[in-house]
């Protein structure tokens, strides 16, 4: 699905109002008493001021609207459940009443890190291991919600092939999508298993999963709620090996990435913009199958085929509990998770800085991410 997820194994939960500046506020002035004479104390408007003069009248206070402000949204691949916060925000208005126009970018084939680090999009759906990448290269962009708060994707061979266990996958032929980070846990899983991490890769992008399924690949990495629940639907069965088994730390699964130059410039917008999406994701959470309706409703003609894939995907994701935090918080992340995971890429050497060199120094993971834009 996202081809962040599934890329990491693409590249985001719902969202509510940061900071709403929508809307006019209540009027201010002086409480009418219930019966009687006026109160002593400030003269009601109207009145005789002392010295005979009229006070002046009482004006009510509104907040003013601010200008709507367009944001850019690079997608991690077609649209998913990955993706529900943000299509219940847009199709219900949300992001309208508070001066938010979203501005899709479909997904082609740049990795959304890619389009955020270059200013060519504001923000874009990730993956923590495809934001450390991007950033420990150099990248300008800073996670700023977790749409996934756990992992959720796994290597999955068919369950008729050879293999049995991650050993077995020596020498076969993994499919993939290009992004840095596949290689690197696949051989980590591998070698956890005994074996000795070497395979090929081709990378086939969206035609990764048709060619697991027709025996053209051997192993592809899935989304556990988007393509495990598909192949299921279509009687194919699969063989998974879940990361956390094979010693890899817990991981933000789906993150939003934001520009850095854009964060510093736009920070009441990122606010609403955080604080409406956190708002969508919190329906997803909350009431699947409404959400997977709004995602339907977003995306005409996108799931005609299979219609059933949403809604089974957002009521896995909402049973699994993975848009929520422990505290049941959409969107949070902490220095905790970062670090573990993130650390874990450093400690096996498979960071790279702006140079294209290992990095040599352990980064402050702290600052790759930031909750400042959360409601």
């Amino acid at each position: 699905m996202s081809r962040n997820s599934l890329r990491l194994g693409s590249i985001f939960a719902a969202v509510a109002l940061a900071a709403s500046g929508c809307g006019g506020g209540s009027s201010v002035g002086p409480s009418r008493p219930p019966s009687g004479p006026p109160a002593p104390g400030p003269t009601t408007p109207g009145s005789l001021a002392p010295g005979g003069s009229a006070a002046p009248s009482v004006s009510p206070l509104v907040t003013p609207r601010p200008p709507t402000a367009t944001v850019t949204l690079a997608l991690d691949w077609t649209p998913n459940t990955n993706h529900t916060g943000f299509y219940v925000a847009q199709h219900s208005g949300w992001y309208a009443q508070n001066a938010v126009d979203l501005q899709f970018i479909p997904y082609a084939s740049a990795n959304p890190e890619t389009l955020v680090g270059a200013g060519q999009a504001d923000c874009g759906i990730s993956t923590e291991e495809g934001a450390t990448f991007a950033i420990a290269a150099g990248a300008r962009e800073q996670s700023v919600m977790a749409i996934l708060q756990h992992t959720a994707s796994e290597i999955a061979v068919l369950a008729s092939g050879p293999i049995s266990r991650p050993r077995d996958m020596d020498g076969k032929v993994y499919a993939g999508f290009g992004s840095p980070q596949e290689g690197p846990l696949l051989t980590s899983v591998i070698k956890a298993d005994g074996g000795k991490g070497v395979f090929t890769t081709v990378t086939l992008d969206t035609a990764a999963y048709e060619a697991l399924y027709a025996g053209k690949a051997d192993m592809a990495i899935t989304f556990s709620a988007w393509e495990a629940v598909e192949a299921k639907e279509r009687g194919i069965a699969l063989r998974t090996f879940a990361f956390p088994d094979y010693g890899l730390p817990d991981s933000y699964a789906v993150v939003l990435v934001c520009n850095d130059a854009w964060l510093a410039a736009n920070g009441d917008v990122a606010r609403r913009f955080l604080g409406t999406t956190v708002r969508g994701f919190q329906l997803a959470a909350t009431d699947p199958t409404a959400a997977a309706d709004e995602l339907i409703a977003a995306n005409p003609g996108v799931f005609d085929a299979n219609p059933a894939l949403p809604r089974d995907s957002a009521d896995y994701l909402a049973a699994q509990k993975l848009y929520v935090n422990s505290a049941g918080a959409v969107g949070p992340e902490t220095s905790q998770q970062w670090d573990a995971a993130s650390g874990y890429l450093f400690d096996q050497g498979v960071l790279a800085g702006p140079d294209g060199k290992p990095l040599t120094s352990r980064p402050d993971f702290s600052t790759y991410f930031t909750n400042d834009y959360l409601p």
